[in-house]
């Protein structure tokens, strides 16, 4: 089998050196495995994404020495595969519709409980389920113009009787993640699967890419960690097959922060502004 694996930003601002070493880890491995290195633009978020920024991602990849195998993958042009994917949820009763605001699900978690306060999961505050008796039948029209979450407990039961699930099936016993339904109630929840203001969520559209790319290998942060459970939950429920993963270590600050878009004196256009050679950006990320 044919290692494939992939780099997939989103040009909503410059690449930094946590983008770098992610990039260049992924690339490093496909080459030594003589496998493919694919690019994908994750431009769902139209309010956000300018054409500018992904001219700016092939500049400073080339620059860093990085090819990739294919044309790139734009989540802009996979609209029709993502609202195909959702009728097939909301066919099987799987969604529904949820006009809940963040302010909302905060001041619905904020509630004092006894014991504890309030849960999060890999989005965030963990959704109450506030619009979950609001469900529709899948045999009336999806609706568009509201968000609509998955119905975790409904998506469960059609899976069916898991006492876990796991990834990273192709490590040793000892080395795999499993996790259980139990966790998926408890620390994920009905997570959003389209938004009113674009079709598709990172969770949807990043499971379906991967499957239409072939990857084999997902290279990615740590802080994504969280988020693979849903995405296997999600391949499960579509027949996908589940790539292997591997969870890199994050570049952070002086101060121990995650590095993010907005910090541009990290961006890799700032250093080549600067003068540094792709090397010195390898020995920054710790990659020499």
């Amino acid at each position: 089998m044919t290692f494939v694996t992939r780099f997939a930003p989103s040009p909503t601002g410059p690449l930094h050196l946590g983008h770098a070493y992610s990039a260049l880890v992924a690339h490093d491995m496909a080459r030594a495995a003589g496998g493919q290195f694919l690019l994908r633009i994750e431009d769902i978020d139209h309010t956000r994404s300018r054409l500018h920024w992904e001219e700016q991602i092939y500049d400073d990849l080339a620059w860093l020495g990085i090819s990739w195998d294919k044309a790139p993958l734009r989540q802009s042009d996979r609209g029709l595969a993502y609202q195909e994917a959702l009728q097939a949820l909301w066919g099987r009763d799987l969604l529904y519709p949820c006009k809940c605001t963040r302010r909302d699900i905060a001041a619905a978690t904020s509630a004092p409980q006894e014991g504890a306060g309030p849960a999060y999961g890999p989005d965030g505050l963990l959704y109450p389920g506030t619009c979950r008796a609001t469900r529709v039948s899948g045999a009336l029209p999806m609706p568009r113009d509201t968000a609509l979450r998955l119905n975790m407990d409904m998506a469960l039961g059609v899976l069916g009787d898991y006492e876990h699930f796991g990834f990273d099936e192709t490590l040793p016993e000892d080395h795999r993640v499993r996790f259980t339904p139990r966790d998926l109630q408890r620390g994920v929840g009905d997570i959003v699967l389209s938004r009113r203001d674009f079709s598709g969520s990172y969770h949807l559209s990043v499971v379906l890419d991967d499957a239409v790319q072939s990857v084999t290998h997902v290279v990615r942060g740590q802080d994504l960690f969280e988020a693979t459970q849903i995405h296997v939950v999600l391949q499960r429920l579509f027949g996908l097959k589940t790539p292997t993963y591997t969870h890199h270590r994050l570049i952070r600050d002086a101060s121990g922060a995650r590095l993010a878009k907005r910090d541009d004196a990290r961006a890799i256009a700032t250093y080549r502004a600067e003068g540094a050679s792709p090397t010195d950006i390898r020995r920054m990320v710790g990659l020499i």
